[in-house]
């Protein structure tokens, strides 16, 4: 189908104008962080999950929470505590004694987006109670499948510095995260601003200023959008490359799977929506490779021991990978 069929760069346009209205509800709270806001809906558009990264008290769940108000969908949260079981999350079978009959009483992962807090404190019997339902969408409960509404998302937060109480993600589960972003502190001028903001506001009522500005039928009709930007055979094979490279690299113990190179693809579309493009750049590529390849890829142990990051692997990657012309 061509760009004038579709009518590919007015139709990018209502992704713009959809990213820019949640953007400007968040930011009526948080300073800063506009990279985790603009990454988590290209996550969104995506169809994928984001696994937020970073120390206590820089707003990840805060931030989490402000996206979700900003859009016009069923919102759920949920707290992982080492006690925590898998039914908590998917739900169970109860009996209900007036029918005498078994009735499926669904957990809070039924909701369109879920904020699960602090994802590594539970164990890894209630980490694998997400499998299924990140993946297919589904739960499946007693023999019986429940699908999920459109749209579902996952919003998992984790502490990467503390240990003790913690269960660290396995690899299918990390795998199955679109992006891991990893937040860092604000700047001075950002912890200025924030202090500013909140000083006569210590119980932060100025939450209740951001208004829902994005329905379920418009991100479905973003995400269709996305879905038809053209992207060109040379940056597919460019992609495959960057991916193939990861699998034969010396300073890697484990490289990326076909999900990642498909990962890539499809928000290096959304990139390209959301800056007002009907077709993807190599720019895009480069600019989603690392948030979709950091939670993937494994260091040796010796590249480990000698201090180096997975961020400087995939610079590495991505400066020696030739770019399409």
């Amino acid at each position: 189908m061509s760009n004038n069929e579709w009518g590919g760069s007015s139709q990018v346009m209502k992704i713009q104008e959809a990213v820019d209205r949640v953007r400007d509800e968040v930011q009526k709270v948080i300073i800063g962080q506009d990279g985790l806001i603009d990454l988590t809906m290209i996550a969104l558009l995506a169809g994928g999950h984001v696994l937020l990264e970073g120390v206590p008290g820089i707003a990840k769940t805060l931030t989490a929470k402000l996206v979700a108000k900003a859009l016009n969908v069923d919102f759920s949260r949920i707290q992982f505590t080492p006690d925590l079981m898998p039914s908590d999350v998917t739900g169970t079978t109860i009996y209900n004694m007036q029918t005498a009959k078994f009735i499926f009483n669904k957990g809070p992962v039924f909701s369109n987006l879920v904020l699960i807090d602090e994802i590594n404190r539970a164990p890894a019997k209630t980490q694998a109670s997400l499998f299924e339902v990140m993946e297919e969408k589904q739960v499946t409960v007693d023999g019986t499948t429940y699908k999920m509404g459109f749209p579902f998302m996952v919003l998992a937060t984790q502490n990467p510095i503390e240990q003790e109480g913690t269960y660290k993600l396995p690899e299918a589960q990390l795998d199955r995260f679109l992006f891991r972003l990893q937040l860092n502190y604000p700047s001075l001028e950002e912890e200025q601003e924030i202090l500013r903001r909140f000083r006569d506001d210590f119980s932060k009522r100025k939450t209740a200023e951001v208004k829902p500005v994005l329905t379920a039928a418009e991100i479905k009709e973003c995400q269709d959008i996305v879905e038809k930007i053209h992207i060109k055979d040379d940056l597919l094979d460019y992609i495959a490359n960057l991916i193939h490279n990861t699998r034969n690299n010396g300073d890697l113990f484990l490289g990326a799977s076909p999900r990642a190179s498909l990962a890539i693809m499809q928000t290096s579309k959304a990139v390209a929506a959301i800056h007002g493009r009907d077709f993807v750049t190599p720019d895009d590529i480069q600019f989603v490779a690392y948030p979709v390849l950091n939670h993937r890829i494994i260091l040796t142990p010796e590249r480990e021991m000698e201090g180096m990051e997975v961020a400087d692997v995939v610079k590495d990657i991505i400066a020696k990978v030739e770019v399409p012309r």
